[in-house]
């Protein structure tokens, strides 16, 4: 499976003109990467007791979360969110 998304676009991007790619490997992860590059920006691997919970879906679950992430980085980047400085609860 694989799946290509537009990378966010802005002058201070670190990706001004590629393209990333959502792909399922042979033993179940999900990787965002390069589409010209095989080097792994972002991995996802869903447990098992995650994967049944979900009932297989676990894919599509992944791709809105790398989506989501892209989206908001390109945002962070363009200077429309604020960096928070200090200690971060993480719910």
């Amino acid at each position: 499976m694989t799946d290509i998304i537009p990378a966010f676009r802005g002058e201070q991007t670190f990706m001004p003109t590629s393209f990333l790619e959502i792909v399922e490997l042979p033993d179940g992860r999900i990787e965002l990467r390069r589409a010209e590059d095989e080097g792994s920006l972002v991995t996802l691997d869903f447990s098992e007791d995650a994967k049944a919970f979900l009932q297989g879906q676990h894919v599509e679950v992944a791709k809105a979360m790398l989506s989501v992430g892209v989206q908001m980085a390109g945002r962070l980047v363009e200077g429309e969110l604020e960096k928070e400085e200090g200690p971060r609860v993480l719910h």
